[in-house]
């Protein structure tokens, strides 16, 4: 998986949930993170870990067409 900026990893975090409408509590319970966690992520403070980001990717996929529309366009 190459490498994305800091800014795109904040906007692909925020864009994932906001398409799945779910709260940055419940995001962070399903990565298995802290709300802290991706609060900084989304802020552009953290980045995610390597773990973190395949956890990312692998809720992409799930997510069918709109989630690879989001890896095309960070990916």
């Amino acid at each position: 998986m190459p490498a994305i900026k800091q800014p795109n990893i904040a906007q692909l975090v925020r864009e994932t949930r906001q398409y799945l409408k779910f709260s940055q509590v419940r995001l962070s319970t399903m990565l298995g993170v802290s709300f802290h966690t991706i609060n900084r992520w989304e802020n552009g403070r953290t980045r995610p870990s390597p773990l973190a980001m395949k956890q990312i990717e692998k809720l992409l996929q799930q997510m069918g067409e709109p989630g690879e529309a989001l890896l095309a366009k960070y990916f």
